[in-house]
């Protein structure tokens, strides 16, 4: 199926949580990219104990698996930008700079890339820079929409990964050969939720349901998470409301 990225309104929300109340900081303004009739649609991530500052995709496909849309990406994976650059030699730099980190969301990437990650013009953004932003410091909603065109069925995914969150599983010398582990550590966690657009009004929970290559050398689900400790803490759960 042709892949398209058709999303009518984008609004970002973080959520700093304290005891008793709740307090929200716009990050984002709406952002109106398409006139098709759409679908409201909400999703909220709160987060868990072990968040600190995770990249992380949001996208929906249909039940194929196919990518229909891309809802919301972090900048560093969306423009190829991080806080450290490397080499051609696999040497940390200092400073900032592009670098492409295939290990960082590889399941979400070889979907919007087409499977050849390797063939992305760094320059270039992967996302239109309308469904980037940074990082959230905290809990975060954001205010979305589907096409009233896509199917009834959909899957609504997100794919999370921490960089450096090393365990007793995923120790620094499990794959000694492998930089792009090392960029890594614990690979990313998968979460989705199939939902009915016919069926508004109603609140979904996405499962984790598997996690990505460790050093993102292919766009595969694996499901065998028993290595996972602190990775499965990111998020403490995500919700999906269609309204």
């Amino acid at each position: 199926m042709r892949k398209c990225i058709l999303i009518v309104c984008v609004g970002i929300f973080l959520s700093f949580l304290a005891c008793t109340s709740q307090k929200q900081q716009n990050i984002n303004d709406v952002i109106t990219l398409d006139s098709l009739k759409s679908i409201p649609l909400t999703i909220a991530i709160q987060t868990g104990k072990s968040f600190n500052n995770p990249s992380f995709a949001i996208w929906i496909e249909d039940m194929n698996e196919q990518i229909l849309s891309t809802i919301f990406v972090t900048k560093s994976v969306a423009t190829n930008y991080y806080g450290h650059a490397y080499s051609k030699n696999n040497v940390w730099l200092p400073d900032s700079g592009i670098s492409i980190r295939p290990a960082t969301l590889p399941y979400w990437l070889h979907k919007q890339t087409g499977g050849n990650i390797t063939a992305v013009n760094l320059q270039n953004p992967i996302v239109p820079d309308a469904l980037s932003g940074a990082t959230p410091k905290g809990s975060v909603t954001i205010y979305s929409s589907i096409p009233e065109t896509f199917p009834h069925k959909i899957k609504v995914c997100l794919e999370i990964n921490q960089a450096w969150d090393w365990n007793q599983f995923y120790t620094n010398s499990k794959y000694p050969n492998s930089f792009e582990y090392k960029t890594s550590a614990q690979p990313s966690v998968i979460y989705a939720v199939n939902v009915d657009v016919t069926s508004k009004n109603t609140i979904y929970y996405m499962n984790p349901i598997g996690h990505g290559h460790f050093a993102g050398e292919n766009g595969e689900l694996y499901t065998d998470l028993r290595g996972h400790t602190s990775a499965l803490q990111i998020v403490d759960f995500i919700s999906v409301t269609l309204k």
